[in-house]
């Protein structure tokens, strides 16, 4: 019964968003404020019923109901609870169930805190999320039904893909999909905006919150996918430019230049058309990632179907959403005013500066992801882009748009003076440029770009640490006015000093471990001992164990430095039963910052086995720098004075947004 009222709720939830999107679309038409009225209460009874659907599911598989397809094809009684219930979204069926879901939600919370914004606004707003909840709703009821039934009830079930069942994938994909679902408000908001005609500073206030939600999931989903594949694969790197782990890369990238577009839209009124532009086109290729993922065009461990008629759908719903926005922007962005003149050296030039290298990041990755796909289209011939060209292209990119980040801050609005900024992080520059130097005397192999690069983080991080200390003006007043002004220094303030810096520790993260680690790999048997650095890696043992639904070659290492045992490692081979699938589980030992690594290959017959032992210098800087990005994210979007102005009553209009619009500009 469970199943079916799951299913119900879920044909109800279409029906609604249906009549969310004929009600509120005709009001705005006719100026009928009542049927505007409805798109709120509509989207809180869609929210309400896909949370229905979704919950029963999620019961159906907590209760190994296998008379459910989709439980049966990916559950097991013997599952600990914890992965039945992260089963739940750990497979095709089920994870489009949760896009949706989240879909509502987004369009839920809109409904809800959204009361002061434009009723037309907010009605079309409503409508054209909710025209995306129908359009995936029924693509979940027609081409992925999670509960459709089999008889005879099979007695147990196939398991869960065996990679998946790990606390780092029960949390990765709801975080990025809130990530990647996220961007549909402000592609929503920037679709009604050219509807209306309101594309003004207040658009883009109410505009920066979502996307700022959005993309800190998304950084923090990218960071967790990212240390899973570290840990769980046994393959001991923490990224491998797969085409899966692109298309997440490719929204962030898109994500945060429109962030900062926002802000000049925000603040001075320029950059609009821009800003329009990237709101479409980065829930576009959130779109493009969910049919990379699905559609089986690409093969990649991450991959959750490699079904090519549900991936054709998912492309013709991907042409559908970016054709008609994008046909809407070129029939609209023409009538739009222009924003106002700045100087090229200004904080706006800065901005767009970091739009240009971050859009060229961004293209270069979309590049390299899809020219496998149409070459081998075209000529039927197989070939792979992998880390040598992405790392040719991008790390130019990147170095560029480091070197100049510092500076923005620092710069005043519509112009500022290049030469006097330059001299006042000069200090910066010579303290990182010593330390770079200091790393290059220090380091005995001497790597050719790693103290380039420490030089590089150092500069991104006291870059970012001397711009509120400049504007507190520290040594220049006395040093209780001096945290007297810190302390009033604003939150969004401190979100930009916190997302700058936790790129700078990521770049530190990156080189170090790129410049630095080691990797020693041996074939071996109990009592062998692998010497490296310093260290003794002896083995000791191995034991057969059995898991809930698995049995395991469980190694034990000691890791010996200087004659005296300092922490033991216990590395294992699984092998799960009713998949029939093996996985790597790898052991860690944690030292600061940094981490040794071991992991087991096949056991043979001989009673030897191929061990691999990294150490990776700083290597949490990584994933630490995202958490700090993502931080930062977290206290602009808690910055009062946003949602203060987004709260407060919208102000009389006085000019005209496009010319020869209806509607004007704040």
């Amino acid at each position: 019964m469970i199943p079916e009222l799951g299913h119900a709720l879920l044909i109800a939830a279409a029906l609604t968003a249906l009549i969310c999107f004929i009600l509120p679309m005709a009001g705005w038409r006719t100026a009928d404020s009542r049927l505007m009225r409805s798109a709120g209460p509509l989207s809180l009874l869609q929210m309400a019923f896909v949370t229905g659907s979704f919950a029963a599911l999620i019961i159906s598989y907590v209760s190994s109901d296998f008379s459910v397809l989709n439980v049966w094809q990916n559950s097991h009684t013997d599952q600990p609870t914890l992965y039945k219930f992260t089963s739940t979204w750990g497979n095709h069926e089920g994870s489009m169930l949760l896009w949706v879901w989240i879909l509502t939600l987004f369009g839920g919370g809109l409904a809800l805190f959204g009361t002061r914004l434009p009723r037309d606004l907010r009605a079309v707003t409503l409508a054209v999320q909710s025209l995306m909840t129908l359009v995936f709703s029924l693509f979940v009821l027609m081409t992925s039904n999670p509960f459709t039934r089999i008889f005879p009830i099979p007695p147990e079930g196939r398991d869960l893909n065996p990679i998946l069942q790990d606390i780092g994938l029960a949390i990765h994909p709801p975080l990025l999909y809130v990530g990647y679902v996220g961007f549909s408000m402000t592609f929503t908001f920037a679709a009604a905006a050219l509807l209306i005609g309101r594309v003004d500073q207040a658009w883009a206030r109410w505009v920066r919150p979502w996307t700022l939600l959005a993309w800190i999931f998304l950084t923090l989903g990218i960071a967790m996918g990212s240390y899973w594949a570290y840990y769980e694969l046994g393959w001991g790197g923490w990224w491998f430019w797969d085409p899966v782990e692109n298309a997440s890369l490719l929204p962030w990238l898109s994500g945060t230049a429109l962030l900062h577009s926002a802000i000049v839209s925000e603040k001075r009124g320029g950059l609009r058309i821009w800003t329009l532009l990237l709101a479409i086109l980065t829930f576009s290729l959130s779109l493009l990632g969910t049919f990379l993922v699905r559609s089986g065009v690409i093969t990649s461990v991450h991959s959750f179907a490699t079904d090519p008629q549900r991936g054709l759908v998912i492309l013709a719903i991907l042409a559908f959403f970016i054709s008609t926005s994008l046909a809407l922007f070129a029939l609209r962005a023409p009538k739009l005013k222009a924003g106002h003149l700045f100087d090229p050296i200004s904080r706006e030039g800065a901005l767009v500066f970091n739009n240009i290298f971050l859009c060229a990041s961004c293209g270069t990755v979309l590049f390299g992801t899809l020219y496998p796909v149409f070459h081998e289209a075209f000529s039927g011939q197989k070939i792979s882009v992998g880390p040598p060209f992405f790392n040719l292209t991008m790390v130019p990119l990147f170095i560029i748009l480091c070197l100049v980040l510092p500076f923005g801050p620092f710069m005043n609005w519509k112009r500022a003076d290049g030469r006097a900024i330059f001299q006042r992080l000069l200090s910066v520059a010579a303290l990182a440029l010593v330390a770079g130097f200091i790393i290059y005397l220090l380091s005995a192999e001497r790597p050719r770009l790693a103290p380039i690069g420490i030089a590089l983080g150092v500069w991104l991080v006291l870059g970012s640490i001397y711009d509120p200390l400049s504007r507190a003006r520290l040594f220049k007043v006395p040093f209780r006015e001096f945290l007297q002004r810190l302390t009033r220094l604003t939150r969004s303030s401190w979100g930009m000093v916190c997302g700058h810096i936790g790129l700078g520790i990521t770049v530190l993260g990156i080189v170090a471990v790129t410049g630095w680690e080691t990797e020693d790999a041996a074939l071996m048997r109990i009592g062998d001992q692998i010497n490296a650095n310093g260290y003794e890696l002896r083995f000791e043992n191995i034991t057969n164990n059995r898991g809930p639904n698995y049995v395991e070659d469980k190694a034990l290492f000691a890791l010996i430095k200087d004659g005296a045992v300092i922490t033991s490692f216990a590395p294992s081979k699984r092998f799960y039963e009713a998949r029939q699938m093996p996985t790597t589980e790898a052991s860690l030992h944690t030292q600061g910052a940094s981490q040794l690594y071991v992991s087991l290959g096949e056991l043979r017959e001989s009673g030897e086995i191929v061990v691999r032992f990294y150490q990776k210098p700083f290597i949490l800087l990584i994933w630490f720098g995202a958490i700090i990005m993502a931080f930062g994210g977290i206290l602009s979007f808690s910055d009062r004075r946003l949602w203060a102005e987004n709260t407060a009553k919208p102000k009389p209009q006085a000019k005209p947004a496009i010319q020869g619009g209806a509607e004007a500009e704040t």
